[in-house]
């Protein structure tokens, strides 16, 4: 027989019992269209994650305190005032994959403009900083190296705070605000980031000079965390071990003894979370694939009962000249079909319930054109495998006692 002529009588049966046939495909439509949303939502979440850390440069090395572990409990803050001015000065002059970087020092106060007044974090840093955070100058100009040498009253605002301070609208530079007691000038605005992945806002920052945080607002001599870039961001693993290995030697620390520091690149704080991303979008894809294992069964159960009604019919095909194979590849068709066409609603499905979740959720919609494809691949497997067994119970009918079914 001819699949021309196979796909007519498969279709042809499958439109005598819409019903059935659409309860049949429940439970592949709901697979299907669980794959595709789950693949959609993993790959637009791992696009949006990688995006907004590239927006603060992929090439970024921060190092940070450890603070003293005892069983589980963080107990001193000797190691936070480990870090000083000194460390940063050994990376400068001994990595030869560091191109820039920077000591950081940070405050908090309320921040007042007038009337207006919100709280402030403030982020100390020297003239790198700008370039290593991939941050621009949106109006005004950044603080110069003579004003980070006299620890000068200056910063620059972030977007939010800009909208705290003066939700007029108007230009903040060369406006005086306080942070805490101490007055300062705003020379500068940086252009908006954004918040990341985890809801942090970019915007609400004030950048200062490290000097002016640490000597007039801090009153400390050491420093929070140390940043910098790598001359490409392939060179960060090779970065991280050497800006290790100076961190190591500065601070004394021996073989045997725990650092006090630790060195992490934003590179592998994204693979570290893409293998998140990744486990948890094939544990949600392993359980969408136990729907389509109950639509297959769906399939099987409902060719059983297709096979039983119509033992008749297949007594007579038989008897008309029909073959065992013509009868296997008729009973065949049909499953699959049954299956492609769910399968097909379930993309479909699956592509409008991404649209729709991932607008509400406020982020781009990408489409994985190789879920899409194996999804349907999927499909016309389960309809084969699931329906062979029927199918080969329907072709092994004897003939007379086909014709002899009431």
């Amino acid at each position: 027989m001819k699949i021309k002529n196979l796909i007519k009588i498969a279709w042809k049966a499958l439109l005598l019992n819409k019903k059935r046939a659409l309860l049949t495909m429940l439970g592949i439509i709901i697979g299907i269209s669980s794959v595709v949303l789950m693949v959609s939502l993993g790959q637009s979440s791992t696009t949006l994650i990688r995006n907004q850390v590239a927006g603060f440069g992929t090439n970024l090395i921060m190092v940070s305190n450890v603070r003293k572990d005892v069983m589980g409990v963080v107990v001193g803050t000797e190691n936070m005032k480990n870090m000083k001015l000194k460390d940063v000065e050994a990376i400068r002059k001994r990595a030869r994959h560091i191109t820039q970087v920077t000591p950081c020092v940070t405050a908090m106060e309320q921040m007042v403009c007038g009337s207006h007044n919100c709280p402030g974090i403030m982020m100390g840093a020297n003239v790198d900083y700008l370039a290593i955070s991939n941050s621009k100058i949106d109006k005004g100009r950044a603080f110069t190296l003579q004003e980070e040498e006299t620890a000068a009253k200056v910063c620059i605002l972030g977007q939010t705070v800009i909208k705290s301070l003066f939700p007029n609208g108007e230009n903040p530079v060369g406006k005086e605000v306080r942070f805490g007691k101490m007055p300062m000038v705003v020379i500068g605005t940086i252009a908006e980031k954004g918040k990341n992945f985890t809801g942090d806002d970019y915007d609400d920052i004030i950048i200062a000079p490290y000097t002016t945080v640490q000597k007039r607002l801090l009153n400390i001599d050491y420093i929070h965390m140390i940043m910098a870039t790598t001359t490409s961001e392939e060179d960060s693993e090779v970065a991280v071990k050497e800006v290790q290995s100076i961190m190591t030697q500065m601070h004394k620390i021996k073989s045997d003894e725990d650092a006090d520091f630790e060195v992490a690149s934003l590179t592998q704080m994204l693979d570290m979370m893409n293998s998140i991303m990744g486990v948890l979008s094939a544990f949600l894809v392993a359980i969408a694939a136990i729907s389509l294992i109950v639509g297959g069964i769906g399939i099987m159960n409902i060719m059983y009962v297709t096979v039983t009604e119509r033992t008749r019919e297949i007594g007579l095909r038989r008897s008309l000249g029909a073959k065992n194979n013509d009868i296997l590849r008729q009973f065949l068709f049909e499953s699959a079909m049954l299956s492609l066409a769910g399968g097909i609603i379930g993309i479909i499905a699956g592509l409008l319930l991404s649209v729709l979740v991932l607008f509400a959720l406020g982020m781009g919609f990408m489409v994985s054109i190789t879920a899409v494809a194996v999804s349907f691949i999927v499909c016309a497997t389960i309809g084969i495998f699931f329906g062979w067994y029927p199918a080969r119970k329907a072709a092994a009918l004897d003939p007379i006692t086909a014709l002899r079914f009431e």
